[in-house]
């Protein structure tokens, strides 16, 4: 069922200072960047072997990634793990009586399907699980 962590996903106040940052300290480079409208925030993710690190910023005061910075400041927010089949995935863990955020994947960063498992159910971590559509 899962296959391997594809990226952590990080909550910050400002992509360009990361994104400078990350240039002069490790020579990286985004290997994409974007914005996921639905979810309200730009994405710029660093390749790091076969992972990434996904780095989050809010466009918007009521985005989760916003409300989240208010509420405990830049960090770790989440991390994902990439699935074969998301909607089974999604199905077992409904079966399983894990508390899902989302019930159905819905379009995520890089063009990706995804949906978030309810951190009550995973000892107060917050997972997102993500399946590869290209």
């Amino acid at each position: 069922m899962l296959k391997r962590i594809d990226h952590l996903g990080i909550a910050v106040q400002s992509l360009t200072a990361v994104k400078n940052k990350l240039k002069a300290v490790f020579d990286l480079e985004p290997e994409f960047e974007g914005t996921v409208e639905e979810q309200r925030v730009n994405v710029a993710g660093f390749k790091i072997g076969d992972s990434h690190l996904e780095y989050l910023e809010p466009t918007s005061k009521s985005s989760p990634i916003a409300k989240f910075l208010e509420k405990r400041g830049e960090g770790l927010h989440h991390f994902c793990v990439e699935v074969e089949n998301l909607e089974g995935t999604l199905i077992r863990l409904r079966r399983e009586g894990v508390r899902l955020i989302d019930e159905t994947p819905r379009p995520g960063a890089d063009g990706k399907l995804i949906a978030f498992i309810h951190p009550s159910s995973m000892n107060g971590v917050l997972i997102e699980l993500s399946q590869t559509t290209k």
